[in-house]
């Protein structure tokens, strides 16, 4: 399901262009027709009720790494646009960046089919960009413009895309969602599975146990993911839960927990969590462990419960980016001159993509009354929350 890039790029600016973006993507350190072997270390999965782990030695085309390097600079670049954009105002209300997890949306997407499904909280602008929705459509919608993937109805926790159920605003209401949609896979007899993320801060919501008895009663085709970047808001995780080893929190569901700071570690889980669920064996629960650099959402310094220091460390020692850079490099993938290019060229569609957002009118106020009934034909108005707000066709 990982979307190429470049083709990502002929939706938001001229053909022309993507010549030199091919040549600059494609001189690879390596043929195209061998694989890269990486290996992981040895602490990078740990079991609950599990007899068998995903693989530790990982092997791609130098195509496909290099893919999952591009996809994690588009999700960090477009974090960075919306943050800007917010900082200037032309995003208001809420706004949740997934700066520092990049990872998780990038490495669960490259191992999952054209079938399968994702539903996740409204920390969701980095699968929208992986999941295929071009860019302009995610920056549109953040600035409530009629060119968003909502009709800039939906703003930053309302974003959808082809089997991407969203962004839901709700803490934890995605988790009965997405079993649901599992239950939808089972029914319809598809091989293809459902993808629910939900923070640490919502793993302790009575909706997301309910859901795990049923998906474990049922064996749905379902791959429920706890990204745990260490704070609901801004309380610790040790200081909101008794029991904060999520991934053995599904009780007789299995479940592992995953070094969500590597991109390689996310993508083997899934692709091995997949194999699982499609087999018929079930659920699992897997734990994510990572970590946000910015703030609960855009109005919280982030600073107030944690250091700068700390924030610092985890930068400079753990970044998804960084790290899978040097992997790259050192394992003759590509140079640091090849993937500068890049960086640059991604910079580029980013900065156009957010143009072309800034550029989109807003909504008609007309608009706010459609999209509330699948057909109007018979229905003489609709009601408001008082008889002077109640609108008439």
């Amino acid at each position: 399901m990982l979307r190429s890039f470049a083709s990502l790029g002929r939706q938001i600016r001229p053909a022309n262009s993507l010549a030199s973006f091919a040549r600059a993507a494609r001189n690879y350190s390596s043929p195209a027709d061998s694989k890269v072997t990486f290996e992981l270390d040895s602490s990078t999965f740990v079991g609950h009720l599990m007899e068998e782990l995903p693989s530790t030695k990982i092997e791609l085309e130098p195509k496909a790494a290099i893919d999952i390097y591009r996809e994690m600079q588009g999700v960090r670049r477009l974090e960075m646009a919306a943050d800007a954009a917010y900082k200037s105002k032309l995003i208001r209300g809420f706004c949740h960046l997934c700066t520092g997890q990049e990872a998780i949306p990038v490495g669960i997407c490259s191992a999952l089919s054209e079938s399968d499904t994702v539903i996740t909280s409204y920390r969701c602008h980095g699968f929208t960009y992986t999941m295929g929705l071009p860019p302009v459509k995610t920056l549109s919608e953040l600035m409530g413009r009629k060119g968003g993937c909502s009709k800039g109805k939906g703003g930053s926790m309302h974003m959808y895309a082809k089997n991407f159920y969203g962004g839901n605003g709700i803490v934890g209401a995605q988790v009965p969602l997405g079993a649901g949609l599992a239950l939808a896979h089972k029914y319809l007899d598809e091989k293809a599975v459902n993808v629910c993320l939900y923070g640490d801060g919502a793993a302790n919501q009575g909706q997301v146990f309910e859901s795990f008895n049923m998906a474990k009663l049922w064996d749905l085709p379902v791959i429920f993911v706890c990204e745990n970047n260490k704070y609901g808001m801004g309380t610790s995780a040790s200081r909101a839960a008794a029991n904060t080893a999520y991934y053995t929190r599904g009780d007789s569901i299995p479940g592992i927990l995953v070094n969500g700071m590597d991109v390689l570690a996310v993508r083997e889980a899934i692709k091995f969590s997949r194999e699982w669920a499609i087999s018929g064996k079930g659920p699992l629960v897997l734990e994510m462990s990572t970590y946000r650099y910015g703030g609960h959402s855009m109005s919280d310094p982030g600073t107030t419960y944690r250091t700068r220091e700390e924030v610092q460390h985890m930068r400079s020692t753990s970044d998804p980016i960084t790290g899978f850079k040097s992997r790259l490099i050192e394992g003759g993938v590509a140079t640091e001159e090849e993937l500068k290019a890049i960086d640059k060229e991604i910079k580029k569609i980013i900065d156009a993509a957010n143009a072309e957002a800034k550029a989109s009118p807003e909504p008609d106020t007309a608009s706010l009354f459609e999209d509330v009934y699948q057909s109007y034909n018979g229905v003489p108005n609709l009601r408001g929350r008082v008889v002077s707000e109640t609108h008439y066709f």
